[in-house]
């Protein structure tokens, strides 16, 4: 089993469309999440062909478990059974669905964007990234219920590693070193696709990264709750795949108001700053981005009809 819970500890909400794999910002949400669902482990595997990444994910995708606890012979070809059966159902069900997200992103591209239709288009993502962690999760219950005492402990161990390297890693920081973080990635991210960004671009969103707050900390202590809540439920009493369906189908509901609050504005900043940078793209930042797009459909058709 594996979190549920985004480890995006800039700006993005919780239980968003990038899941634990992308520890990054609300503009890889948009940006980025249709190759994240591409390839679902692109991240993990850091370099590679599209097309090459998601035809090993049956190989990656155990190593990635394997991170959080180790299993036996009899686990794994289970796992490798339901994982077969995932992925062949993403490939001939989901793929297709992605080419029409991607050329409805670039027929947009026609006219201004606005930050409302980068929200929509996140929320789409964001929906079909919900597909398969609800398809997936179903799996993982079940192996779940296999696992020994031992490796029960094996994982709560992981998921607590986890959570003191990342506190390590983000709560010293001051609020300097948090904005040129938030600086740099949004940077990265959108030069990915459009290239090198202009000094005036780079402005923009610069004044975003003065607008937001940080929620860091909150994020944190959510994500330590999550991982408490979750070992309580690993007695596995009665009832216990019921409660962590719960946990993780409805995580949001449990979220502060004020906490979804800071999630929101930084996400409507982030976006409407995307925007504002992606309307003042010159031809060949135009170029480059309708190239990016391209390659992914490519990409998308290419294995979708494998």
């Amino acid at each position: 089993m594996t979190s549920s819970t985004s480890e995006r500890p800039l700006i993005a909400r919780p239980g968003g469309a990038s899941s634990h794999l992308l520890g990054s910002f609300a503009v890889d949400r948009w940006l980025k999440t249709a190759l994240i669902l591409l390839l679902v482990t692109l991240v993990l595997a850091g370099c590679g062909s599209n097309r090459f990444i998601y035809n090993r994910l049956d190989f990656i995708l155990p190593w990635y478990l394997g991170r959080y606890v180790d299993l036996d012979r009899e686990q794994s070809r289970a796992f490798d059974t339901q994982m077969e059966a995932l992925l062949r159902w993403h490939r001939y069900e989901e793929l297709p669905e992605y080419t029409a997200l991607l050329d409805g992103f670039e027929a947009a591209l026609d006219a201004p964007l606005t930050a409302d239709y980068l929200q929509s288009f996140s929320d789409d993502l964001e929906l079909a990234w919900l597909r398969i962690r609800d398809r997936g999760l179903e799996e993982l219950l079940a192996l779940g219920n296999t696992l020994s005492e031992d490796q029960i402990a094996e994982f709560v161990e992981s998921l607590d590693d986890r959570q003191e390297e990342y506190e390590e890693k983000y709560l010293p920081r001051s609020d300097k070193e948090y904005r040129e973080e938030a600086q740099e990635s949004m940077e990265d991210s959108l030069e990915d696709f459009v290239g090198r960004l202009r000094r005036d671009q780079k402005d923009r969103l610069q004044e975003a990264v003065v607008q937001l707050t940080r929620s860091d900390t909150f994020w944190l202590k959510e994500r330590a709750d999550w991982v408490r809540s979750i070992e309580g439920e690993l007695a596995r009493d009665p009832g216990w795949q019921d409660r962590v369906r719960d946990m993780i189908v409805n995580w949001e509901s449990r979220l502060q108001p004020d906490v979804m609050a800071v999630y929101d504005h930084n996400t409507a900043t982030v976006l409407q700053a995307v925007a504002d940078v992606l309307n003042t793209r010159s031809e060949k930042q135009d170029k480059r981005l309708r190239r990016e797009i391209n390659d992914l459909r490519e990409d998308v058709l290419a294995l979708s009809s494998q």
